[in-house]
């Protein structure tokens, strides 16, 4: 294509030959919002005659890629091509019935939830609840998993769900050790048990490790004096089945309290059904997975971990916590509570990055729990018990050495004859059923899955004779009355009957109070929520990638391993590194991976000294609290007017610390939306000083195919494959942040093994040979949340290299013209040298608020009576709103978002003028709900049409009466604005169980 061809039709670049044909079965024309004609209007009111001009006035030229990614990467495929192609490959892996246990169970997930929760865009595309008048639903369900997680631990308080299990565990360790130091506790000495599975101890070592923090590992026994431990972290079923006496444990738990130590348990939700809870036992914390209630393993993920502590300890509590709290009605509401964002307040200071949950996971689990009540679960875990009961019995008859007792799901057989042990293993190959070997023992995990013919096969495979009918008894002896002492989930919701019917409405009156993407843009700055495309989700729950087993033998899993060395490859080609780990599964894990990568390679050259990370001010807040926890020292550096790094207080921060410099973390496009310049200048001068360059990859969504931060001076970055690669945020996580680094830093990136079934990764190549000299894994599974990673391959695939790259420009643009149409009425913080911004842009209310008394609380209420959820507020400025668009928004849903803040404008100048008062304004009562509109007792200063219908009444579906403006049906907010320092004065984060009514 010519120039003038490019201006005459500038939704593509100069190299499209072909692009026009079949253009209505590219899948890159479906992700792309804005048409041809929306795009030359666009690029009309900014004065520009062809997308490849804006970007040549917003890209720096020196950073620009020369090779076109087109050329570099795949070629685009249509849906119906991409999805035959990922069958393929799934059909490489092999669905064998896995007892492999370690945390990993085979469910059964609910149709009536996996079609109305998993596969519903109204839960998987809504966005973390940080709004919580429009998110009342997803904070529900969050509330019933905290409840459900509090109810079985037997502890007062747990978070919204955590990454995994292993880090879960991690993050229980620190918060004991951090509550310990808060009490000026020294000489701290933890003690971690050995029957904890083998890759939560890795997690917590390398997490130990990072913070310099001594330990010891050690088998929990009888005869071991235990008070000289501030912090001792057991399992309370040994990852080979051993089930803790209860004598022994509150043994435990009495020495280590009498020296006002702590008690960290790991435990199994099912387990506590019918088992006596952490908290009764005394334990203080407690963690696990939530995985086997209704979420398929998807080799290693996601899955929601949880977390609960005692009440004491609810103000260390990590990650998310919803909290319940009263609206301006006096009506009770839910909200994200405490430290909510406790990395960018505490920045830092802060002792975890955690910054979201796995919530569509926890969703799911919480109405698992719904689904089956506490009747059903308890029939559960008994009848799963009973078969295993049933198993160790047979085996003991044959002659077998069991080595567990006090088992819930898991035994384990020592088989010592390498003759016999050979036999068992090919009676299960032959099978097609996988047993975990650890040397010469063989464990045995069950779940709910198990029925009468697998514990038939089983026998086959040992030889056993089992009567059908103990097996049919085993099965059908469950009556639903737990052993347990204590009164648990006694509230009403898991004691009544839940037909499909009943549950289906209620799952539907909860999505129906939250707005997630399917209803509306969400110009949310810097977390990028666009399209995910129903033919990228729909892998997902394909079976050869939900049922696969993450520490299986390796010949099961030749399509994951497929699939994950080509989206490997793309992800090298698209940055410019040179190898990548997968691991890390959200962004802040993929932060600390890339930082413990730089802390390693340092040591490793013997430079130990170096310990300054140095961190622009405008950075996100997950950025200092990795870099405290990779065992760094944080060192601030200032920005400059434009909102650029300042190159003289960066140049005094070098002179001033020289050889201590470890790392500088940067963001690039930078947090305040504009392409830094001299970025290449900046990589150079730490490089020079002797330090690495931490690219965060947040904002690599305006750059792929344009530019890649490997090749202009970064040495390492995390990548949001949320974010730019297409996974849905599902309301809060998952989440995958894999790390990718140049070849320096790869022996030192996470390594990639399994644990415990003898098929270790190390000799394996993925891009390039990674985790020699790692520290260790950060996540349980080896490859992190890869039952997702299918949403990420099908956008590479159906995008193209071209397409990936026209996503870029479209995103680019869509900013730009909104923030050009918007100037007028509201500052743009920061532009780029030619007046330009890149991706997002920060709208500055500072003035305004000096003015007039509206903060950026107020407008974000505000645009909820508009239908549309607020941009980001406050970060990466206080009293700024931060909005960016992305690719996949067109010309009339960016119209209707400039609409609305235009009026709210509108409504500002009133308030200047005199003509009403902030605190009379429909601006300080946003949202308006339908309970507002009908008081009796209106005695307002505005209408309540203005209040609830600020467009007018005219909400006529534009689809199809052809208004060019589009006009969705009236979003009606829930609850009222919520009282949030109530909420965090009267803390209360599970359901009161009905004893409390009764009292």
């Amino acid at each position: 294509m010519s120039s003038s061809e490019v201006t005459s039709n500038p939704r593509f670049s100069d190299s499209s030959n072909d692009f026009s044909e079949g253009l209505a079965e590219r899948f890159r024309d479906r992700h792309i919002g804005p048409s041809t004609s929306e795009i030359a209007q666009m690029l009309q009111i900014l004065d520009m005659n062809n997308l490849d001009d804006l970007i040549n006035q917003t890209v720096p030229e020196i950073i620009r890629d020369q090779v076109l990614l087109r050329k570099r990467i795949t070629s685009a495929k249509t849906e119906v091509q991409a999805l035959e192609k990922l069958r393929k490959i799934a059909k490489q892996n092999l669905v064998y019935r896995s007892y492999l246990g370690q945390g990993y169970y085979g469910t059964i997930t609910p149709k009536v939830i996996l079609r109305n929760i998993l596969e519903n865009p109204a839960w998987y595309t809504a966005y973390t609840p940080y709004q919580p008048e429009i998110s009342q639903g997803r904070l529900e369900a969050l509330f019933l998993f905290q409840t459900l997680v509090c109810e079985l631990t037997g502890l007062e308080i747990a978070n919204a769900s955590m990454l995994d299990e292993g880090t879960a565990g991690a993050e229980a360790i620190t918060m004991a050790i951090r509550s310990l130091s808060n009490s000026h506790n020294s000489n701290l000495r933890v003690l971690l048990d050995s029957g904890l599975h083998p890759q939560t101890l890795e997690v917590m070592k390398v997490r130990l490790s990072s913070l310099k923090i001594d330990f010891e590992i050690s088998k929990i026994t009888e005869e071991k004096d235990y008070s000289p431990y501030s912090v001792v972290a057991l399992s309370q079923w040994h990852t080979f089945g051993n089930g803790l006496s209860e004598s022994l444990i509150l043994k435990i738990s009495e020495q280590v309290h009498q020296q006002n130590g702590l008690l960290v348990m790991a435990t199994d939700l099912l387990a506590l059904t019918i088992n006596t809870s952490p908290g009764e036992l005394g334990a203080d914390i407690a963690f696990g997975s939530s995985q086997r209630f209704g979420v398929p393993i998807g080799f290693g993920g996601p899955a929601a971990g949880f977390l609960s502590a005692k009440a004491a300890l609810s103000r260390a509590l990590p990650g998310r916590l919803v909290g319940k709290s009263v609206d301006t009605h006096g009506n009770p509401a839910y909200r994200l509570a405490l430290q909510t964002r406790e990395q960018h307040i505490r920045r830092e200071k802060a002792t975890s990055n955690i910054c979201t949950a796995q919530v569509l996971l926890a969703v799911i689990s919480s109405f698992y729990g719904l689904y089956h009540g506490k009747e059903g679960l308890i029939k559960i875990a008994q009848r799963i018990n009973n078969l295993v009961n049933l198993l160790s019995n047979s085996l003991k008859s044959a002659g077998y050495e069991v080595k567990a007792t006090g088992f819930f799901d898991t035994i384990s057989v020592t088989v010592n004859e390498t003759k016999k042990l050979n036999g068992i293993l090919e009676n299960a190959k032959q099978l097609k059923i996988n047993l975990r070997l650890t040397d010469n023992l063989i464990s045995i995990a069950l779940d709910e899955t198990v029925d009468y013919n697998d514990i038939l096969d089983l026998a086959k495979i040992f030889n056993l004779q089992i009567d059908s009918k103990n097996v049919t008894a085993a099965i059908n002896n469950v009556n639903g009355i737990s052993n347990r002492k204590d009164n648990f989930l006694s509230q009403g919701i898991y004691n009544q009957k839940f037909s499909e019917t009943k549950m289906l409405r209620y799952i539907r009156s909860l999505s129906d109070k939250d707005l997630a993407l399917d209803r509306t843009m969400i110009p949310l700055g810097s977390c990028t929520m666009k399209l995910n495309a129903t033919s990228e989700m729909i892998p997902v729950t394909w079976k050869e990638f939900g049922q696969i087993h993450p520490f299986a033998p390796i010949g099961q899993f030749s399509g994951y391993l497929e699939l994950i060395k080509e989206i490997s490859s793309w992800l090298v080609e698209i940055t410019g590194y040179d190898c990548v780990s997968l691991a890390p599964n959200a962004g802040s894990q993929g932060e600390y991976a890339g930082l413990l990568a730089i802390r390693q390679y340092l040591d490793n050259k013997g430079e130990q000294e170096r310990n300054i990370c140095l961190i622009p001010a405008s950075a996100h807040g997950t950025n200092a609290a990795s870099a405290t926890m990779a065992g760094m020292k944080v060192v601030v550096v200032e920005c400059d007017e434009m909102g650029n790094v300042s190159i003289s207080d960066l140049k005094e921060k070098i002179n001033h610390y020289q050889k201590q410099i470890a790392a500088l973390m940067i963001t690039y496009p930078s947090t305040h939306g504009v392409f830094e310049e001299q970025v290449k200048d900046i990589c150079a001068m730490v490089h020079d000083a002797g330090g690495q360059v931490y690219l965060d990859g947040a904002n690599l969504n305006a750059l792929v195919g344009l530019a890649s931060p490997g090749k202009f001076g970064a040495d390492v970055s995390h990548l949001n494959l949320h974010k730019t690669f297409a996974i849905p945020h599902g309301g809060g996580g998952p989440g995958i942040g894999p790390v990718i680094a140049r070849s320096h830093l790869g022996p030192f990136l996470p390594k990639i093994e399994t644990r415990g079934v003898g098929y270790p990764f190390n000799n394996l190549e993925v891009v390039l040979r990674i985790g020699e000299k790692s520290i260790g894994p950060v996540t349980s599974a080896p490859f992190g949340s890869a039952g997702v990673l299918p949403i990420s391959w099908m956008y590479i695939q159906m995008m193209g290299g071209e397409g990936l790259e026209m996503a870029t420009k479209i995103a680019i643009l869509n900013a730009n013209y909104i923030a050009k149409k918007l100037e007028t009425f509201f500052p743009i913080l920061y532009k780029g040298k030619n007046g330009f911004i890149a991706h997002e842009c920060i709208l500055d209310f500072r003035e305004i608020t000096k003015e007039t008394g509206v903060t950026v609380d107020d407008v974000a209420k505000r645009l909820m009576d508009f239908g549309f959820h607020a941009p980001t507020m406050s970060f990466p400025v206080t009293g700024t709103l931060m909005v960016e668009p992305t690719e996949s928004e067109d010309k009339g849903e960016l119209d209707r978002f400039i609409e609305a803040m235009i009026v709210i404008s509108t409504e500002i100048q009133e308030i200047r003028e005199g003509k009403i008062s902030v605190t009379e304004s429909p601006l300080r009562f946003a949202p308006h709900t339908q309970e507002d509109l009908l008081r009796t007792d209106w005695n307002r200063q505005y209408t309540r049409e203005i209040g609830a219908f600020p467009l007018g009444l005219d909400h006529r579906n534009s689809f199809l009466s052809g208004n060019e403006l589009q006009r969705p049906g009236k979003f009606w907010p829930s609850v009222g604005r919520i009282d949030g320092v109530f909420g965090d004065r009267n803390l209360v984060c599970a359901c009161e169980p009905i004893s409390a009514y009764q009292e």
